[in-house]
């Protein structure tokens, strides 16, 4: 099980695959805690997942904390990673700094930032503060307007150049780790061999360090979310929308509570 940084280095110095999954509360942790799961990740997709928003955008400092804590509360004995939400670390070093910290204080053990130019000084600043930064790039959801949608990124060459080049980019500022997202898989395994960091795909094909996964997709909460990447380990929403109906059924024809249930 991953403690700290330098068991991201290790796994990947032995070839041992990470798992991560996406987590943000208290019950949900309480259960990865008990699992082999190597990280969990408090990500900013909690705006959509758990708030019902369109996008991520509507994520901000405060409600990350909120989500990190009670994550900590469940297993805190993983190491947590805290997204950056928008904007928080585009404002200057300062700012970025106080956003960072406050994750830091909600009980993350690193925080992830989404892509990489115009915001080196704070990778570095952060770095150099005692806070562990894992990046990410690919398909960077804060950044839907400007890359057109959710789809795969980095599909031509001088687009796949460029992705390369930020890759090692972040690794030289010093990021632990790097997310990859919607990138072709040829690519993500021709980056992760070049870095010296552990690479983590999100619909990045097998040959990556390791994988991450929202919690509720992999256990099939919704099935109307297909992307080509997913894999579902349950068809969770049926087995809780079979259980709902079950107590349903039983508070109406009075089989729930029945005399072991009640007090007398």
């Amino acid at each position: 099980m991953i403690k700290n940084v330098r068991d991201f280095y290790k796994k990947k110095r032995e070839k041992s695959k990470i798992s991560m999954v996406t987590c943000y509360d208290f019950w949900s942790a309480k259960i990865i805690a008990k699992t082999s799961i190597d990280s969990i990740l408090v990500g900013d997709s909690l705006a959509m997942v758990m708030h019902g928003h369109p996008s991520t955008l509507m994520a901000d400092t405060e409600m990350m904390a909120f989500h990190t804590s009670a994550v900590f509360r469940g297993a805190p004995g993983k190491f947590i990673v805290a997204d950056m939400p928008f904007l928080s670390f585009r404002k200057g070093v300062a700012e970025a700094a106080e956003n960072a910290g406050i994750l830091m204080k909600a009980g993350a053990s690193a925080v992830k930032l989404e892509g990489i130019e115009g915001h080196e000084d704070v990778v570095t600043h952060l770095i150099q503060s005692g806070i562990p930064v894992m990046g990410h790039l690919g398909l960077t959801p804060q950044s839907i307007h400007t890359i057109g949608g959710y789809r795969v990124q980095a599909t031509e060459i001088d687009e796949k150049k460029h992705l390369a080049a930020c890759a090692r980019n972040l690794e030289q500022l010093g990021v632990f780790s790097l997310v990859l997202e919607c990138v072709p898989a040829a690519l993500a395994a021709e980056i992760s061999r070049s870095l010296s960091i552990p690479v983590i795909g999100i619909g990045a094909g097998s040959d990556t360090d390791g994988q991450v996964l929202v919690l509720q997709d992999m256990l099939g909460m919704d099935s109307a979310f297909k992307p080509k990447f997913l894999r579902t380990f349950m068809n969770g929403e049926k087995m809780i929308s079979e259980a709902l109906e079950q107590y349903a059924s039983d508070v109406v024809s009075r089989k729930f509570p029945d005399e072991s249930e009640s007090y007398s």
